[in-house]
């Protein structure tokens, strides 16, 4: 078995939600060996067009813009 089967068939039995952490070593692997081995994201067309909406609203001035802590931010999305 090859260095590469053995690495995907240990993050095939990896939980979901750990496998951030895997994505970010190989940056770091690819980073020291001078490689650019960056995961390639494609959003889809929800988030593009939630992309499109924030931009058009930075370009017209627009918005609701927040000032203060995450945690009061939170507090007023609870109270919504």
């Amino acid at each position: 078995m090859s260095y590469q089967e053995i690495a995907k068939n240990m993050i095939d039995r990896l939980p979901e939600d750990k496998l951030i952490f895997v994505i970010n070593i190989l940056e770091n692997i690819g980073e020291m060996s001078g490689l650019a081995v960056h995961p390639e994201f494609m959003p889809n067309e929800e988030t593009k067009t939630a992309i499109a909406e924030v931009d058009e609203m930075i370009n017209a001035g627009t918005g609701e813009h927040f000032s203060g802590s995450t945690a009061d931010f939170f507090a007023a999305l609870e109270e919504e």
